[in-house]
Formats: C-alpha cells, sequence, structure tokens
C-alpha cells in the first residue's frame, strides 16, 4: 500500500498561498510534476501512490477505450491547473522550464490524453524555449507508434523502467516486463527523436554482484543519454517486507548495497558517464535530468493529481492519496492538497545543504553555518570530501562520501 502521509499543517480550502510564498517567484525557476496514479500490476517493492484498476473497482480496458477512473484523472487534472493559475497568479510565474510525468505509469494513458495535460500547462503560464519534458513509463508500453506520438505531443525525454537485466531479480520485484522489451523500447524513443534514462535497482534479495554486473553492462550497451541506479530500500506495508518479514528472501544488506554502488560508479564512468547527482549519471553536458536538479537546487513546482508533492517559496503541500478523493475535492472548486508545512528559516536551510550536498556541482562552504563550515577539514582528512573542491569553497563528496552522505550532512548540519 502506498506509503503514509507525513505530518502537516491543514492546507487551506481554496490552495491559497502565503504572500510571502510568491515574492520573487519570477526569478526562481518553475517546474510542473504530474503524477499518473495508475498501474496493470503492482510491483512488490513499491510504496508508490498507485493503483491498478481492480482496485479502483474498474475492469481492465479494452483497446481504445479510456477507463472511467482514468478520464476522471485527466478532468480534475486539468482542474487542478486551473486552480494552479489563480493561485500563482499574484507571483506572476515564470514559463515552465521543465515537466516530468511520474507515477504509476503515465503511458498507461494514449499520448493525446497527456499531450493535453501538456497543453493544460502551456496555457497558463507558457513553456520555456527548449524545455524539458519527460515522461516515465514501463518498457512494454513503449512501442515506435506511441514513441512517435509521444514526440508530437512535445515529450523530450523518456525515463524507462528498466530496473534489472536479470530475469529471476525482475520476478523478485514483481516486475512483469519482458527484459528483452527495454532494448526495442530505447530505440523507439530514440527513434523518435527523444532523449533515454534508464532506471536501475541494485540490491533486490537473491541478485548477486555478476547480476548486477550483468544489468550495467546491458544498460550501457543500450547506450542510453542517462542512467539512474537506485538503492532498494524495503518500504513498511509492501509485499515485500512482508516477504522479507516472514523470512522468504534475506533483507538488503549495506555492505552489498555498496559494492554494487561502487560498481555501478566504475562500469558507468568507464563508459563515459558522469555522475552529477548520487543516484543519476549522465551521458554529456546536457543530458542530465533538469527537472530532478531543480527539486535538488530548491526550485519552485506544482505537483499535479492524487499524492503530488508541491513547493513554491519556502511552502510544502501534498495532495490526497486516492484518485476518488482528488476528483471529488476538484470537482466541488476545492483544492486536492490535505496538509501542508511552511519552513522556517533553519528548515530551508538544513534543506539547502540535505539536498545541495548530493549533487556534484557541490555545496558552498558559505552555505554552512559556524560549525558546520569547521566540520569540511575533518571530512576531508576522513576522506569523505573532496580536498581540491574545499580549498576552492565547495563541499563536493568523494564516492566514500557518497556512500556515507547521511554521515556528511550529519556533521554539516551540526550546531
Amino acid at each position: 500500500m502506498p506509503s503514509a502521509f507525513p505530518p502537516g499543517d491543514p492546507a487551506p480550502v481554496d490552495g491559497s498561498l502565503p504572500a510571502s510564498a510568491l515574492v520573487g517567484m519570477p526569478s526562481r525557476t518553475f517546474s510542473v510534476y504530474v503524477h499518473v496514479p495508475f498501474c496493470r500490476v503492482r510491483c512488490g517493492y513499491c510504496d508508490f501512490n498507485t493503483y491498478t484498476l481492480p482496485e479502483l473497482g474498474e475492469t481492465l480496458p479494452v483497446v481504445g477505450q479510456v477507463p472511467g477512473p482514468m478520464g476522471d484523472f485527466v478532468r480534475a487534472a486539468h482542474e487542478e491547473l486551473r486552480l494552479a493559475g489563480r493561485v500563482l497568479a499574484p507571483g506572476t510565474p515564470p514559463e515552465v522550464s521543465t515537466v516530468f510525468l511520474g507515477g504509476g505509469t503515465p503511458t498507461m494513458l494514449p499520448p493525446e490524453l497527456l499531450g493535453g495535460l501538456l497543453d493544460g500547462i502551456r496555457a497558463q503560464w507558457g513553456l520555456a524555449a527548449g524545455a524539458e519534458v519527460t515522461t516515465e513509463a514501463n518498457p512494454d508500453t513503449l512501442t515506435p507508434e506511441v514513441a512517435e506520438r509521444l514526440a508530437a505531443q512535445g515529450f523530450t525525454r523518456v525515463s524507462i523502467g528498466m530496473q534489472s537485466a536479470v530475469p529471476h531479480v525482475l520476478a523478485t520485484l514483481d516486475r512483469t516486463h519482458d527484459p528483452a522489451n527495454v532494448a526495442t523500447a530505447v530505440a523507439a524513443v530514440r527513434g523518435a527523436g527523444m532523449q533515454v534514462s534508464l532506471d536501475l535497482i541494485y540490491g533486490t534479495p537473491g541478485e548477486s554482484l555478476q547480476d548486477w554486473r550483468r544489468s550495467l553492462e546491458v544498460a550501457v550497451g543500450l547506450a542510453p543519454d542517462h542512467v539512474s541506479a537506485y538503492a532498494l530500500v524495503v518500504e513498511e506495508g509492501t509485499k515485500l517486507a512482508a516477504r522479507v518479514r516472514r523470512g522468504e528472501v534475506p533483507a538488503p544488506e549495506d555492505d552489498d548495497e555498496a559494492d554494487k554502488y561502487e560498481l555501478a560508479d566504475e562500469l558507468l564512468g568507464a563508459a563515459g558517464f558522469r555522475w552529477y547527482e548520487i543516484s543519476n549519471w549522465a551521458s554529456a553536458p546536457g543530458t542530465e535530468c533538469r527537472h530532478n536538479i531543480a527539486y535538488w537546487r530548491g526550485g519552485d513546482w506544482w505537483g499535479i493529481g492524487p499524492g503530488a508533492h508541491s513547493h513554491v517559496g519556502g511552502v510544502r503541500w501534498w495532495n490526497v492519496k486516492h484518485p476518488r478523493a482528488y476528483t471529488e475535492r476538484l470537482a466541488r472548486g476545492e483544492s486536492p492538497a490535505h496538509a501542508r508545512e511552511v519552513l522556517d528559516e533553519e528548515q530551508r536551510h538544513d534543506e539547502t545543504v540535505l539536498l545541495g550536498s548530493r549533487l556534484a556541482e557541490g555545496l558552498p562552504v558559505t552555505a554552512l553555518a559556524g560549525q558546520g563550515r569547521r566540520a569540511v577539514a575533518g571530512l576531508v582528512a576522513d576522506g569523505l570530501v573532496d580536498g581540491v573542491a574545499a580549498v576552492r569553497g565547495r563541499v563536493v563528496l568523494t564516492r566514500r562520501g557518497r556512500l556515507l552522505a547521511d554521515t556528511v550532512v550529519h556533521r554539516l548540519l551540526a550546531a
């Protein structure tokens, strides 16, 4: 099941924001995230806010038809876009620099409906020249025809959920796609003129180091523009967590995941990929995920859809999770926001350090408070922060520092 809500304060029914959040908005980057909460099946490790059609009381769709919950979602998403336009109007947000459709599996919806959401974003704020427009996709949903239709709607980038090239690893994750379809999907996306990103997961129970090497080699051989590699986290409430608890499969081990991270960095680096964030590598300048960089740099974004999170000017909020509750709120003319928090200066500083230190560009030493600034020399001595970069005034993690990023942040935030 999806994870629980974080704590927060009640959100205004009309979605309004404090005037302070809108001050200076034209000078900040602005992005839009759209959460499409539908999947054909629920993977055993996943605690994202996603739903299968049977879970929503709907039968599997007839080819060419859009099931009721999906149509309801699209109409509600357009309503939330109009609400966002009204709420942000006093701040005069800039044109949207990046759009990301995640889920779920956005490509369960026809490309034209996804393109209609892009049209709604254009209508509210416009898309900046050269805007990055990404959708996530399951490999089985990407054919040359679908890719061409996505490109025609204005998508520039597709993030493909490869996860692994090894069948028994995919089976443990309850991933149902055919690993052979990843190559087909990559070729389709590239043939349509869009950038390709591959998402990988390491640390799955039963995955050997050789299995992980195989997945990396297959991914590199497909010559994507971008690779993301995330350590598996066993989330409470998931099918995988229950299997671990019953002793059916072992829990991931920190040392094993560290070995696999180091192998990923070595193989990707040897293939010409450059890490630019702890879990992300780009094949060349300009192929980084600009949408996620906007998050890590503390930019503004509005999240559309059930359970989507937003951040504008130090105010963070999150929508109700269930698609039915989401559509009902918007049908009543109300904001779908469930709760929010207004970050104080200390929280905003902590987030700057937490997020900025993940990037290869590093964090300015001047962004640190007194004790945290004094901790940099010790972190260099411990091999966690690059000494040359520190002399130049930036905190940049070494590979060992990336493996121990939580420790580094704790020391940089020392009171």
